[in-house]
């Protein structure tokens, strides 16, 4: 039974101890720093993006997308529609009311710009099968051409 009972002692030892490690968002005071690049372009590219995301998807100014998006945007979201009218109509159908352009991305671990792409890290949170919650990392991904999104790639599964 002591044998038994010391590995059960140390399963739970080693379980914990090799647990992963809880995901840590950018403070908000720090996320300005993501925006800086030695190069223009990649510098307008990430200020393109962290624009789009405040205003458009964080505040819900749904007519702001035309600011940002393509007509031609592609959606590699499998639960929204892809092209600016589709996914526009995406969030309209969520119904959800405009609220201030917060100063700041919820969530924002990183940012990453190289060629045409502007990456994003972003914390989530979930409840496991027994609903204690954990968290993890959501990646958006965004390609520009002509100072406006015209693709978009993310983690999403089919609802």
């Amino acid at each position: 039974m002591k044998v038994l009972a010391a590995a059960v002692a140390a399963f739970a030892v080693t379980a914990a101890v090799n647990a992963a490690e809880p995901v840590v968002a950018t403070p908000a005071k720090e996320q300005l720093k993501f925006l800086e690049s030695k190069d223009p372009q990649l510098a307008a590219n990430k200020k393109l993006v962290w624009d789009m995301w405040r205003e458009f998807l964080s505040a819900h100014h749904i007519d702001a997308a035309d600011k940002y998006l393509a007509p031609e945007y592609h959606q590699h979201n499998p639960n929204a529609e892809t092209g600016l009218d589709g996914v526009k109509a995406y969030f309209t159908a969520r119904k959800i009311a405009p609220i201030d352009v917060p100063d700041h991305i919820d969530g924002l671990i990183s940012m990453v710009a190289e060629r045409d792409l502007v990456t994003l890290g972003l914390k989530r949170e979930y409840k496991d099968k027994d609903g204690k919650p954990y968290t993890t990392t959501w990646f958006d991904m965004f390609r520009i051409a002509n100072g406006k999104i015209v693709e978009h790639w993310d983690t999403a599964l089919k609802q």
